[in-house]
């Protein structure tokens, strides 16, 4: 072995300083964040706690859980995540295989058009108006139809497919007297597990985090996602807290619904994160595998 230099040697030091540097900056709000969610919110107001959970209580989360209206939003989330997720795989790999595909005609018109349209669009209004016209105001549709597919995530699938599926795979395929459909759904999609749960947790997340759009079309709340619905809830625990401070002078009773505020404030982050937080280590093997064939390879 070849004994490293002085250089060297403070190199890998600079390096290890640096990761345990943006671990803790990494690290230290997610730990905040859950010590907050059941600690005493005396603590937390007045900066006692700092990381550990001080007095531990969970009056947070029975607060939220007792609210009916959050596992309606957990419902609706559950099925825009796994159905919208659905429906941009469908529309995403059959399209990010065909422009990978040589014998294609036009390929890079195709290209050229979709790229276009990530750095220039319609804008809000057009795209309101667009939805109202399609009737999709207020339905499920308005969710899942306009954000089918991404382009990024198509430019990223189609360099997967070109570098890692064998050209010489699918004309052996051909040769055999396999269609088009039958080399894509029997051979490329089995190959392509990597890509595909990249894209699946992409698109996933964006769904579990949907918040914008739902509050633009949706006005029936027996569909607003679980984040509108938490959004809901922190805006009546303020509206709360200000109405006993202007309409009453019981310096406890304002003291404890501020404290009420605070600890839901937490409670809610938690409950909004925690899925996504327990889905992604099982995929993280293969999102590091698809991320750097898909975008370094290319």
């Amino acid at each position: 072995m070849i004994k490293p230099s002085k250089s060297d040697r403070i190199f890998d030091i600079c390096n290890k300083i640096l990761v345990w540097f943006f671990i803790l900056i990494i690290i230290y709000p997610l730990i905040y964040i859950i010590s907050a969610s059941i600690s005493n919110p005396t603590y937390v107001n007045s900066g006692a706690m700092w990381l550990w959970p001080r007095d531990i209580t969970f009056e947070g989360f029975r607060r939220v859980f007792e609210n009916k209206e959050i596992w309606i939003g957990y419902r609706n989330t559950i099925f825009y995540t796994l159905f919208g997720t659905f429906i941009n795989l469908a529309f995403t790999l059959p399209c990010a295989y065909a422009l990978s595909r040589n014998d294609l005609k036009g390929r890079g018109i195709i290209m050229g058009i979709m790229v276009f349209t990530m750095f220039f669009e319609g804008g809000l209004i057009p795209t309101y108006l667009l939805v109202k016209n399609l009737h999709m105001t207020n339905t499920i549709w308005a969710l899942l139809i306009p954000n089918a597919l991404a382009v990024w995530n198509v430019i990223v699938t189609t360099t997967f497919f070109r570098v890692t599926i064998p050209k010489g795979l699918e004309e052996a395929a051909e040769i055999d007297g396999a269609s088009t459909f039958r080399i894509f759904f029997q051979i490329v999609l089995p190959l392509s597990a990597p890509i595909i749960a990249v894209m699946g947790l992409f698109y996933g997340v964006s769904h579990w985090n949907q918040y914008f759009n739902a509050l633009i079309y949706l006005s029936d709340e027996n569909l607003f996602p679980l984040q509108l619905i938490l959004r809901k809830i922190l805006i009546m625990q303020e509206v709360a807290a200000q109405t006993v401070n202007l309409q009453g002078t019981d310096v406890a009773a304002i003291g404890e619904q501020a404290k009420i505020a605070s600890i839901i404030k937490y409670a809610v982050m938690i409950v909004s994160a925690a899925p996504l937080l327990i889905v992604y280590p099982f995929l993280q093997r293969f999102f590091l595998k698809g991320v750097l064939i898909g975008s370094i390879k290319g």
